[in-house]
């Protein structure tokens, strides 16, 4: 079974990002940042952008997967871990529009 730094290791990079803005609309609901802490998610959140175009219900399931064990956990801790609770929350009716925020040293 594939572990999260597994599937981590064959997404494209993010070093030109500084961040990614999740929108509804014209309100952002979220923003993930390059930094320790949340670039795993940055780049899980980046390549779902790349393959799908937002963050809908089919992106939302295959991030749920790409998160591998943190999916587990975040399942039975909610609120541990927020970027993954929002995949499991994402509505088919609504999904995330998708802003990347480009690293100005890039």
């Amino acid at each position: 079974m594939s572990t999260f730094a597994d599937h981590l290791a064959g997404l494209p990079g993010i070093d030109h990002l500084a961040a990614l803005e999740l929108l509804h609309g014209d309100s952002i609901v979220a923003r993930i940042e390059n930094k320790p802490g949340q670039a795993g998610s940055l780049r899980v959140y980046h390549a779902l952008y790349q393959e799908f175009g937002c963050i809908n219900a089919v992106a939302a399931d295959k991030g749920i997967r790409l998160y591998a064990e943190h999916s587990e956990d975040a399942r039975a801790n909610p609120g541990k871990h927020p970027n993954i609770d929002r995949l499991f929350a994402v509505d088919a009716a609504q999904p995330f529009a998708v802003r990347l925020i480009e690293n100005s040293k890039a």
